[in-house]
């Protein structure tokens, strides 16, 4: 079993991610939806959370250009953003969703140099939102971002529409569509469930 397909399978036994199809979660962003995912879970989980590590570590040996930076999302990103850059042996920074109102007012937490290149850490994709906001902040301050890598992304439309807007790559671990399939065959879910989740996740 390679890497991915382990993470698939152990965020569903861990339950960071949950499906049902019947009863609908809501998200911050206000969305109704069949899939819920809480990758925060993974931090209690240390040799899952070593495979993401990895598995971050070997989509960093195919960057073209390596980072100089790790830069995790507040508030979940900055853990899996230590794991990596602590194996990487590279300075770590954090993002804020918004510029302190105290002390120094930082968003960027950490030593941020100009034309640093910069990996930004997210735990999952929905909308694509925060970490585009991350990803503004840093070129704000005159870094470039190489990429976003996430664990895990819904797919959604908008969240492609937002990253190639912005021209910035953005990969993950694992997906809904994996998850989906993963869910078939083991028969936690029925192909009709499969059809239902993806009817819902193309209406967005």
């Amino acid at each position: 079993m390679n890497l991915t397909k382990e993470i698939t399978k152990d965020l569903l036994t861990i339950r960071a991610v949950q499906i049902d199809p019947q009863n609908y979660f809501t998200w911050t962003s206000g969305i109704q939806s069949p899939i819920y995912c809480d990758n925060r879970l993974t931090m209690s989980y240390p040799n899952v959370r070593n495979k993401i590590t990895n598995a971050f570590i070997n989509m960093v040996n195919q960057l073209d250009v390596k980072p100089d930076v790790i830069a995790g999302c507040a508030t979940a990103g900055i853990p899996h953003a230590a794991w990596l850059a602590n194996e990487l042996k590279l300075p770590m920074i954090y993002v804020r969703g918004s510029a302190k109102e105290h002390g120094k007012g930082n968003q960027i937490e950490g030593k941020l140099e100009k034309n640093q290149n910069v990996l930004v850490l997210e735990d999952l994709i929905s909308t694509g939102g925060s970490a585009l906001n991350t990803v503004n902040a840093i070129k704000e301050s005159e870094a470039h971002v190489l990429s976003v890598f996430a664990i895990f992304t819904y797919g959604l439309n908008k969240a492609a529409k937002q990253f190639a807007e912005e021209q910035v790559p953005c990969q993950t671990i694992t997906s809904f569509d994996q998850l989906v399939d993963a869910l078939v065959s083991t028969s936690k879910i029925t192909q009709k469930d499969k059809d239902s989740l993806l009817k819902w996740r193309g209406s967005l």
